[in-house]
This record gives structure tokens, sequence and C-alpha cells, in this order.
């Protein structure tokens, strides 16, 4: 009888760790399944002009995390994986900062930062882009708040459509946020003429999650959920113009032949 309960026990710890690995690979499947998907899609970015906006930067470092690194390296090392990421996708990619500096004028009297921020948010209107995306770091006083979540401005539309998609491929291939997008009045959004979202990519004063944010295998991740979000965006946009006979692998070698373009910070 206990030999009986020993076999049957053993048997069910068996049990459990096959459903735990078929649940895990199951995962797995769905979110190859899900890349491919979207790297045959990736045509509809072709020729689109996207402004990629890396936060802060110069005098002004963004916050602080609880390492010590500011919040503006942060932003810019994700900003360059997403311009290239893009670029190799078949868009034009404009940055509005590639190294340690702010776009205010240091001779400018009075609020610099307004001048800053007007300045990237006329780099986006002045090249009529078709996006703007700006980068950013999260910070609260409480280190357990986690998560990244991607805002847009009130009474847009299409900027709402765009940060919800954004939001729901972030949910899914980083797996670590269940934050929801929200709509927040920016003065960077509020100025820029197409849609925009500014894309908190996480908190930099979670131990765990500052952390992983300097990693650059996950700030490549990161930079590839942006993506990912925007192409969902554009297919949602696209839903009832392609031809319906197109097979998923002729359009992958079609965006493959559009090697995009990165222009370099102004």
């Amino acid at each position: 009888m206990i030999r009986a309960v020993k076999i049957k026990k053993r048997y069910i710890i068996g049990c459990m760790a096959l459903l735990v690995l078929s649940v895990q690979f199951y995962k797995m499947a769905i979110i190859k399944r899900e890349e491919q998907h979207i790297a045959a899609l990736s045509y509809v970015l072709t020729n689109k002009v996207i402004v990629v906006d890396p936060g802060h930067g110069g005098r002004d470092p963004g916050k602080i995390g609880v390492s010590g690194v500011p919040e503006k390296e942060i932003n810019l090392e994700v900003a360059k994986r997403l311009a290239t990421l893009l670029g190799e996708m078949g868009a034009a990619v404009i940055l509005t900062r590639d190294t340690d500096m702010d776009l205010s004028d240091a001779s400018t009297p009075g609020n610099k930062k307004r001048q800053d921020l007007s300045r990237r948010a006329e780099t986006a209107n002045e090249r009529n882009a078709d996006l703007f995306i700006s980068i950013h770091c999260n910070g609260f006083t409480s280190p357990q708040e986690h998560g990244a979540q991607v805002f847009s401005q009130p009474h847009s539309p299409e900027s709402k459509i765009l940060a919800e998609c954004i939001q729901k491929e972030m949910t899914v291939i980083l797996g670590n946020t269940k934050r929801k997008a929200k709509q927040v009045d920016y003065y960077v959004t509020r100025t820029t003429k197409m849609p925009a979202a500014i894309v908190e990519i996480g908190f930099i004063t979670n131990p765990k999650e500052d952390k992983l944010l300097q990693d650059p295998l996950y700030q490549s991740k990161v930079a590839w959920s942006i993506a990912a979000g925007i192409i969902k965006y554009y297919e949602g946009k696209e839903n009832g113009k392609e031809d319906p006979g197109i097979k998923e692998k002729e359009v992958l070698q079609t965006f493959r032949r559009q090697p995009g373009n990165y222009i370099p910070a102004p």
C-alpha cells in the first residue's frame, strides 16, 4: 500500500513537471510564430519616416537608477537599437540625438527644457514624419513599481491606437508587464503633428528592472517589442489593402530587399 502511494506521488509529480514543460514549449512556439508573422509584415514600414527620440541627454540626465546609471544613457541605447531595427525593416529613421546631448542652446536664457522639447517635436514636424516614438525610463518612490507602459496624447485617436499596439506587443514579448496604455498630456506629443507615443520602457527605481535595462540583450528585446507594436499598428491600417494571394514567404523576401535608411541626428 505504501509502495503504491509512493508510485502514485511520483507519477503525479512527473505529470506536473511534464505539464509545466509543455506550457513553456507552447509559449515559446507561440512567440516564435508571432516573430515570424511580424517579420513577414515588415514590408508595411517601407518608406515610412519614423522619428525615434531618446529622451533627455546632455545636461539633463533624466531619472537616476538605483545603480546610479542615468536614464539618458539607457534611452539612447534602446533608441539606437530601435532605429537600426526599423531601418532594416525598410523605414527611414531619424534620431533626434545619437550622442549624449540635449537639443537646447547653451546661450539660451530661461527655459532650456522647453526649447529642447520643442526641437524634438520640430524635428518630426519639419521632416513630415509618419510616426514619433519617444523612449524613456520610468521612476517612482516605491521600488516595487515595475513594467513598461506606453502613453499617448488625449484626443488623438491614431496615437491611442499606436500606443495600444506597442503596449500589447511589449506585454507579450517582454512578459513582465501588465500595465495598460494611457492617454496623458505631454508637451512633446501635444506639439507633434503625427501619431506619437512615449514609451516608458521600465522603472529604473526597481532594482531588478534597472539591472535588466542595462543588459544589451534585454535592450534589444525591448527595441524588438516596440518595432513589433509599430508593425501591428500599420498592419491594422493596411488591412483590406493587400492582395490576399500574396504569400508570407514572398512578402518576407520583398521586405528583405528594402534596406531602409538610418538618418543621423540633426
